[in-house]
Parts: C-alpha cells; structure tokens; sequence
C-alpha cells in the first residue's frame, strides 16, 4: 500500500486577509457601478443636482439682499452724521475735511447698497 502523504503535515496559508474598511470600499465600488447603469439612479442625481442650483441660486440673492440692506443702513447712518456735520460747519467747528469725508462715505455706501439690489434684479431677470 502506497501512501501519498508527505511526512511534515504542510499549513495551508489562507487567502490574504482584508481589512472591513477595504472590503466595505470594494463591495461600496461595485455597488456604484451597479447603481450607476440606473435610470432611477441617474433621474436621483439629476433632482438632486437642480435642487442644488436651485438652492444656491436663492441664497446668493438673499446674501446680495441682505448685504445690500447693511450698506444702506450704514449709508443712512453717514447720511445723518453728514447733517450733523454739515450743522458744526456752518457753526465754525469743524473743517470742510471732515464734512467731506462724511458725505463720500454716505455715496460710498449708498452705491454699494444700490449695486448690490441692481445685481439681485439682473440675476431674477436671467433665465
């Protein structure tokens, strides 16, 4: 009788072992490839996408609006310091420096407050 045994007892060195995250991103890659074929997927993302622009679209005319709202009230704010002044002018106390500067930061803001509701009217206006 022959037996084909050999005479150490040889460890069978298993299959590399993989980490769960690793194995988690490939079943993750495969799964994407699957999905991605999809129409249902593909209509998702789509929606997704314009709800996105959508979205953004709004907070950027809110963001000008509010900017915009801020600049008029510091412009408001000059405007009334340029009364103001305007009356220590006329008094004597006050050179035409200061009075100046207070009426060109009143324009200042102004334009930019303006500039800011013009562009938020611009963007509504596109299609």
């Amino acid at each position: 009788m022959w037996v084909i045994v050999a005479p150490r007892a040889v460890k069978i060195e298993g299959v590399s072992k993989l980490s769960t995250w690793r194995k988690a991103g490939l079943v993750a890659r495969v799964a994407g490839q699957q999905v991605q074929g999809s129409r249902t997927f593909n209509a998702l993302m789509a929606g997704a996408r314009t709800t996105f622009r959508s979205f953004a679209r709004a907070m950027h005319q809110l963001w000008l609006e509010v900017t915009g709202v801020i600049f008029l009230i510091m412009a408001l704010s000059f405007a009334g310091a340029s009364f103001k002044e305007y009356g220590k002018y006329h008094a004597g106390q006050t050179g035409r420096g200061t009075l100046g500067l207070v009426i060109f930061l009143t324009i200042v803001f102004a334009w930019f407050g303006l500039s800011s509701f013009w562009k938020v009217r611009r963007k509504s206006q596109r299609p």
